[in-house]
């Protein structure tokens, strides 16, 4: 299996930070809404290298690759499913392009979302159909240079041993995240002591995983806590949203401020989490304020307590995340007003 680049560089810096929102990013550079952001790997490559220095100009120790859909389930809705292979190899080409310029190690993640489609018995895709497709992914990436994959915004369990099964065969290192937003569940139903434990059952296990997207800062730093409560000694990521989105002036914004994320941040690392950034609506300014909150924090600080996150960042979306004595509960506790922002 190919080197893992990630751990020393963390055993190096102690906390990586990754990057923020591709499609926030792009869309305020031009692209439109329903239009495929991995055909902007040849049609305006100067705007993803402008993505990737971005993050590596605001302080990102790794950055993810333009391919997020670039599987050949969501590319076939634009018609190009047969671009695969080039359309991520190209993703990855520009990433190294950036990362190797810079004047500091960055590492080059290449981005696997979900494939859109439900896997079997549920569903229509099969285990060995999803493996080909994430396959064929993840040769792209690693022909364009990418140092590790990184498999994003996962609901189902089976998905992502299909895509843990899939790095194994393009012999690359891997990281992993799934995306909890109903009451701490991912949308098939897994919650954090549940994905604990899974990977550690898988043959090619991620080296680092955790969670991305999802509802709130605040929901997302409970489940980091569930991550870490299940006693897992790999790397824990954490990717949140930059607040709530809303519908404003026919666009979408998230209300979390650059200063509202400096406190994600540092709250991430107290939770557990050591490979910490921003998902929705994490425009590089965050990030800048996310990289300095880092570098003043102390790797040592205490857990702090679901009061101290909801006063922090605001209210759970939900009173209970799964993981509790005696299962999930109903949601009775009112959720807390959010601070301005």
């Amino acid at each position: 299996m190919a080197r893992d680049p990630l751990t020393p560089l963390l055993a190096e810096r102690g906390i990586l930070l990754t990057d923020g929102a591709t499609g926030t990013t792009l869309f305020n550079m031009g692209l439109s809404s329903g239009d495929a952001p991995e055909l902007w790997n040849t049609d305006h490559p100067d705007r993803i290298a402008a993505l990737y220095q971005g993050a590596v100009d605001a302080g990102s120790d790794l950055f993810l690759t333009n391919s997020f859909g670039g599987n050949a389930s969501r590319l076939k809705l634009h018609a190009a499913q047969d671009r695969v292979r080039e359309l991520n190899r190209l993703a990855a080409e520009i990433g190294r392009g950036v990362a190797d310029k810079a004047d500091r190690k960055v590492l080059v993640a290449g981005s696997m979302g979900p494939t859109g489609e439900i896997m079997a018995p549920m569903g229509p895709l099969t285990h060995d159909i999803a493996v080909e497709m994430f396959h064929e992914q993840a040769e792209g990436l690693k022909e364009g240079g990418a140092d590790i994959l990184w498999v994003e915004t996962i609901s189902a369990p089976e998905e992502y041993a299909a895509a843990a099964e899939a790095a194994a065969r393009a012999d690359m290192p891997w990281c992993g995240t799934m995306s909890f937003d109903t009451a701490g569940r991912t949308m098939m139903g897994t919650t954090s002591a549940t994905m604990a434990r899974m990977v550690e059952k898988l043959a090619h296990p991620p080296v680092a995983f955790g969670a991305n997207c999802g509802v709130g800062a605040s929901d997302l730093l409970r489940t980091v806590l569930g991550f870490a409560a299940a006693g897992t000694e790999r790397p824990i990521i954490a990717k949140g949203n930059a607040g709530i989105p809303k519908y404003v002036d026919g666009h979408i914004h998230y209300d979390g401020t650059p200063e509202l994320m400096a406190q994600y941040a540092t709250l991430a690392r107290a939770s557990g989490a050591s490979v910490i950034g921003g998902c929705c609506g994490t425009t590089f300014e965050h990030l800048r304020h996310m990289r300095a909150a880092l570098d003043a924090s102390a790797a040592d600080m205490p857990r702090p307590s679901l009061d101290e996150i909801t006063e922090a960042l605001g209210g759970f979306s939900s009173a209970a995340d799964g993981t509790e004595a005696g299962g999930p509960k109903p949601a009775d506790r009112p959720r807390r007003r959010r601070r301005a922002s």
